[in-house]
Order: C-alpha cells, then structure tokens, then sequence
C-alpha cells in the first residue's frame, strides 16, 4: 500500500460524496441527515472494496 495519503483518487470522491450530501440534506431534519450520511458512508465504503478486490 503506498504511503502516500493525499492520493486523489480516495480524495475526490469523498469531496464529491461531501458535497453530495451537503446538497441533498438541505431541508432535512438532523436524523435524516444522519441517515443519510450514514448510508452514503457505507455504499462509499463498498464501492471502494469492490474496486481494490476485497482488500
């Protein structure tokens, strides 16, 4: 694993998925926006694992 950590492929998708959410959870109570960050979190998450094999 590169030891690098400003790599901008981890980078830009999690500005995006930042002001994604910001977007989306204009108007929304706190708890939908937990939610909604929490789901966003997790689908990141498994897209990033499908993408590097599973680990």
């Amino acid at each position: 694993m590169p030891t690098d950590l400003l790599r901008l492929d981890l980078v830009i998708p999690v500005l995006m998925s930042c002001a994604m959410l910001w977007w989306v959870s204009r108007g929304l109570s706190w708890t939908a926006r937990l939610a909604t960050a929490a789901v966003t979190l997790v689908l990141t998450i498994c897209v990033l694992l499908v993408e590097r094999g599973w680990g």
